[in-house]
């Protein structure tokens, strides 16, 4: 295919007008032929259309609104016919719906389920003779898109999973399927909606964080796989990239992902389709007329407009400008012009475009499809567990026991993805659906739901109760009802996105946890939960006992469910991807060999970690990390075990990963000190396998009692960072996902006071300290250890021991600040001063980093029983403030201080905050361990 160069041209291809239109694709509003599309066809020359479910009412009007749209670019002298798009995907996004005629078919992920690419393929063109009898020439999929963030993902069962090899077997079948029946195919959404990052306002374009390194181990392997099975068009997506190297604002107008990475790295010949021009963030960033230009000079060869006139007239009219004003070559457009004709000549004729065989065939193939359609579904229904043998519900119910189904209120089911996209920013606000969602033939969730509830009851003698829930939670009538009910299932649709489900369905099945069938034995109340969308709603919630996934809620999947629940049918189905046989979540097949720290070996590529660690810190941001080198994690202190682990490069000797941990036997607690990933490998599982490896090495410490997020000591990470804004979400539900409760966490911080030279105590405060009824004074030495460690006992935190008998065997350069009662002499509050020299400044980079002459405060620890607590805390402060000014230094650290703390008090005294973190404890007995990746 890729000998365009070549061939000449006819020279009614001389017509710039009519080359140009060759290279837009737009759509329009309304089911027949409007005004503005004739204008487009004749009077532009448009040369492709993108059909969505606001244009489709059925079958039969398809066919005829398809027809008119050719006979019309006929009449107008196109010398070949119009490319027809249309987003038919399966599940819940189909374009054309029609009970009769157009069959439904499982989700992508539904049909990665059944684990059958040859069901696929067949699924793929039973799909695509269904919509090419209606005149339609080009299929708008396959996705090819691999979830490496599957939470938070907006794609849900639209593609086939996490695992890159898997997607592209399915991809592949699908485009097979496609071609078969005659229609082009074309590839999306390149270069991978698998990981977006939604990191701001609904302006904001969505971010693909990933380096171009690890999207090409991972999420361009289906893509470059469907092209070298000869994919027609690949449709490249509006969103931003933003990692090392590489830094674009919409992937579509982008040279470097075009031309760089699609046509010259992956070596795509065939007709490359922008996104949608009209999406709100791209026409508000650039402009309609200038983005059009954008798009065809970085490589695209045919530009979408969805629906908006006025937008359609300014895209021609800024192409037309480009063409003015040299900032497009002819030979450009020429090129572009070559590749369209090349897929239509392989899609359409005008002999097939103004004959669609339409109802006439769709009968003839309906038999064979309501098979293939009941065949599909009942092999991709998943149960994922049934720990208590739940189902069939006929083992637990008897026949007059009442069944109760709750079901969430959820929009309708979404028709076209292109149209979605548009009409999500103009309807968030209004209760009323979209003109598009009204039209289009598409059930309501609500009416599905109630389907469900009426063919649950045709099958049994007892009643079904059936009511919904929204984000009111648990009420009362939803309580009676449990309580009526002998047994209970739970509907949720993308519960991760839509919390109030997951946490309704919790409430209920505590609620029946607790419980008991009256009169029998006691056993709690049976609760069965069925994801109708995602499957990673509950996939990695073991208290979910019976878990079921059916990838869509269309009618045709809620059918096979119901012969699931009662036996009729066996549940076939797997999850797909890396959730896959072992039905748990893992997030990509990597698993990386972690090897122990060895000193001598790994220092130097340590010290290059780190180092590479800082750079690639955003510019602007602090990095902890930034005066540490492999010496700052490494305690040899004999109270405390210590094991540090890294993923490397056996042959180049690199680190790519390095995780500590520290076991500080006095407190029984394991602390995991850092973990850090060099920037261009993340997400590929690295930190995962470093991770699993530091708990599996602190479960087996003798006395372990809990695990600590964040060290003390080393003083380089006390937590979680979270100084930087959409940083710190991530990480936090990075650790959240690797069974860290951050819910729970404690805020801490580290705190400077600067030009001490200068620094005098805030009026007043001296005063308040004679009032506090304590005594000050400052020691040097191990012959005060006695009363100090007793003291300091009743602080069980962990390094808090080692930070103190660290301080008293280094007279030289570290004191403790003690308060005691006049009365009696007991200690009720000390601090630890410390100075550059001292080893506790070895384990708080923070010192060198300040850059100047610099001492440290640390660990204050105040006696529970005292009343005057934050006065006394500002008193050992103040004076070690004191001793730090009189010792020359200009600096003054603050090593770890309760971030929820009055900061009022230490603000006052010159401080303001360095770093904050989250630090997060759990109990080491309730640790479940999340399947290595």
């Amino acid at each position: 295919m890729g000998s365009h160069g070549a061939a000449p041209l006819d020279p009614m291809w001389d017509d710039t007008d009519r080359l140009l239109g060759q290279l837009l694709m737009m759509g329009f509003e309304g089911t027949t032929v409007t005004p503005q599309i004739r204008k487009l066809i004749r009077e532009d020359h448009l040369g492709s259309i993108l059909l969505t479910a606001k244009n489709l009412k059925s079958a039969e009007q398809t066919t005829q609104l398809v027809l008119e749209l050719q006979k019309c670019a006929y009449d107008a002298g196109h010398p070949v016919p119009l490319a027809i798009g249309l987003d038919q995907e399966n599940g819940g996004v189909n374009s054309l719906f029609d009970e009769i005629y157009i069959r439904q078919y499982p989700s992508a992920m539904g049909v990665a389920a059944t684990g059958s690419r040859e069901l696929a393929f067949e699924v793929a063109k039973a799909t695509a003779e269904e919509i090419s009898a209606c005149g339609i020439n080009l299929m708008m999929g396959p996705c090819l898109d691999v979830l490496t963030n599957a939470r938070n993902q907006p794609l849900g069962v639209r593609t086939t999973g996490d695992d890159p090899q898997e997607v592209s077997s399915y991809g592949v079948a699908f485009m097979r399927g496609y071609k078969e029946a005659g229609l082009a195919s074309m590839g999306k959404h390149f270069p991978s909606y698998g990981s977006l990052e939604f990191l701001g306002s609904a302006l904001d374009v969505p971010t693909i964080t990933e380096s171009l390194e690890s999207l090409s181990l991972n999420a361009l392997v289906p893509f470059r796989n469907a092209i070298k099975e000869g994919l027609d068009a690949m449709m490249v997506g509006g969103c931003a990239m933003s990692s090392a190297g590489l830094n674009v604002m919409h992937a579509c107008l982008s040279e470097q992902v075009v031309n760089d990475l699609l046509r010259n790295d992956l070596k795509f010949d065939g007709v490359v389709i922008s996104d949608c021009l009209e999406m709100e963030a791209l026409s508000h960033n650039i402009g309609v007329g200038g983005g059009t230009v954008m798009a065809i000079n970085a490589g695209c060869d045919v530009v979408l407009l969805c629906r908006s006139f006025v937008h359609q007239q300014e895209a021609i009219q800024g192409l037309k400008l480009g063409i003015e004003n040299a900032m497009i070559s002819t030979e450009r457009l020429r090129s572009s012009l070559r590749r369209v004709l090349d897929m239509k000549a392989r899609s359409t004729s005008w002999e097939k475009a103004l004959a669609p065989p339409g109802i006439g065939l769709l009968s003839q193939l309906q038999p064979s499809h309501t098979t293939l359609s009941t065949r599909a579904y009942n092999s991709s229904i998943t149960v994922v567990r049934d720990k208590n043998r739940l189902l069939p519900l006929s083992n637990i119910m008897e026949p007059e026991d009442e069944l109760l189904l709750l079901t969430p209120l959820v929009k309708p089911l979404v028709a076209s993805a292109a149209a979605r996209q548009l009409s999500e920013h103009a309807t968030s606000d209004s209760p009323e659906p979209a003109l598009w969602e009204r039209s289009a033939s598409v059930m309501s969730g609500e009416r599905v739901f109630r389907e469900l509830g009426r063919s649950l009851a045709r099958q049994r003698s007892g009643r079904v109760l059936h009511t919904s829930y929204t984000a009111n939670g648990v009420r009362p009538q939803h309580e009676n009802l449990i309580g009526r009910a002998s047994a209970i299932i739970i509907v949720t649709a993308d519960a991760n996105r839509n919390l109030y489900q997951h946490g309704f369905t919790k409430h209920v099945s505590m609620i029946c946890n607790m419980q008991y069938k009256s009169g029998a034995e006691k056993r709690e109340k049976p609760v069965i939960v069925v994801a109708v969308s995602s499957p990673y709603d509950f996939v990695m919630d073991h208290t979910i006992g019976t878990y079921v996934c059916t990838y869509d809620f269309t009618e045709t999947a809620l059918t096979s469910l119901v012969k699931v629940l009662y036996g009729e049918c066996t549940a076939a189905g797997a999850l797909p991807g890396t959730l896959s046989q072992s039905q748990k979540l893992s997030q990509s097949k990597q698993h990386w060999l972690v090897e122990a720290f060895n000193e001598e070996r790994d220092s130097n590529a340590l010290d290059v970690l780190i180092k590479s660690s800082v750079d690639d810190n955003t510019p602007g941001l602090h990095s902890e990390l930034a005066s540490a080198t492999s010496n700052s994690f490494l305690l040899r202190n004999p109270e405390v075990l210590e094991a540090h682990f890294v993923v490397r490069n056996s042959t180049t000797q690199a680190l790519y990963g390095f995780c500590t941990t520290y076991f500080f036997k006095a407190t029984g607690t394991g602390v995991i000190g850092a973990v850090f990933v060099d920037s261009g490998r993340r997400k590929l599982s690295i930190g995962h396998s470093l991770h699993n490896r530091a708990i599996r090495t602190m479960l087996q410490r003798d006395g372990v009692k809990r695990f600590q997020l964040g060290s003390r000591l080393p003083s380089i990470y006390l937590g979680i960072p979270t100084g930087h804004g959409g940083e710190r979400k991530r990480l936090r539900s990075w650790f959240a996902n690797l069974g860290w409760n951050t819910a729970l966490s404690r805020s801490v911080c580290s705190m400077v006071a600067r030009n001490l030279s200068t620094w005098t105590p805030p009026p007043g405060m001296a005063k308040s300290l004679q009032s506090a009824g304590a005594d000050f004074d400052l020691v040097y030495g191990w012959d005060h250890a006695g009363p100090v460690l007793d003291h300091i006992k009743t602080n069980n935190r962990q390094g808090l021991a080692e930070v103190y008998k660290m301080a008293l065997s280094d007279p030289s350069a570290c004191g403790i600040i003690r308060a005691k009662r006049p009365e009696d002499g007991s200690l009720v509050g000390t601090v630890v001063l410390y100075n550059m020299q001292s080893q506790l400044a070895d384990f708080v980079p923070g010192m060198k980093d300040i850059g100047e002459l610099a001492g440290g405060i640390s660990s204050p620890v105040i006696s529970p029983a005292v009343g005057e607590y934050s006065t006394l805390l500002q008193g050992l402060i103040l004076l070690g403030m004191r001793q730090i000014k009189q010792q020359g230094c200009n600096a003054c650290i603050l090593d770890y201080i309760d971030g929820d703390g009055n900061f009022d008090g230490l603000s006052a005294m010159g401080f303001s905050v360095l770093h904050t973190f989250e630090e997060v404890s759990c109990d080491a007995a309730t640790w479940t361990m999340v399947p290595p990746s």
